[in-house]
Formats: C-alpha cells, sequence, structure tokens
C-alpha cells in the first residue's frame, strides 16, 4: 500500500471512530433496562423490551466495530497492512476505503479461493 493510500485509509479509520463513539454513547441511553414498575401497559412493555434489546444488539455490533477499526489503526503503519492475511495480496483499496478494519481481500473474505 503506497503510503498516501495509508495517510487515507488512517483518516476514514480516525472518521469512524469518532462517529462510532457518538453512536455507541447515544446506543448506551436507549439500552437501560424497562423497569417493571412502569406504568405503560403490557403491549407497550413489550414494545419496549424489544426495542431495548435491538438497541442491545447494534450496540454490541457497534462495540465490535469500534474494536476492529481501534485494531486497524495501530496495524496501519505495518508494511503490511493493506494486505490480505489468507493469499497475502494487496486487498483492493475500494475495499479498504468501505470497510478499513478488512484484513482480507473478497475472496477469502467469502471463501472463493479460485486461486
Amino acid at each position: 500500500m503506497r503510503e498516501l493510500e495509508r495517510k487515507e485509509v488512517a483518516e476514514i479509520i480516525v472518521s469512524q471512530i469518532g462517529e462510532l463513539e457518538k453512536e455507541i454513547e447515544s446506543l448506551k441511553a436507549n439500552t437501560a433496562p424497562v423497569e417493571p414498575d412502569r406504568a405503560i401497559g403490557r403491549l407497550t412493555r413489550m414494545d419496549a423490551i424489544q426495542a431495548k434489546e435491538i438497541n442491545d444488539a447494534v450496540l454490541r455490533r457497534a462495540k465490535l466495530k469500534l474494536s476492529k477499526l481501534s485494531n486497524a489503526l495501530g496495524r496501519v503503519e505495518s508494511p503490511d497492512f493493506g494486505d490480505c492475511s489468507i493469499c497475502e495480496e494487496p486487498i483492493p483499496m475500494g475495499r479498504m476505503r468501505l470497510l478499513p478494519e478488512s484484513t482480507r481481500c473478497v475472496e477469502c473474505a467469502t471463501g472463493n479461493t479460485g486461486r
């Protein structure tokens, strides 16, 4: 990966980390336990519990992505950053722009290793 591309990906990672940190803070507020003594109807309570479960899942995914992005930011200066961990070929820049935490090319990530 060329130095200019490496800097571009690092900027994308930093930007995505900032966005995820804000999203995580917002999600934390939406994942508070539903109080059993809240004066709401049974169906409304069930809706609140379901919404909390959905927000919990979104929060888990956001935290996982944040962890992967932080890991990628720590590896961005590594000489093999941007190379597939399976086939060792360069990961296309388009993929790195969309998923900067990627460690595999599309073929290896999907199991289509026809090489």
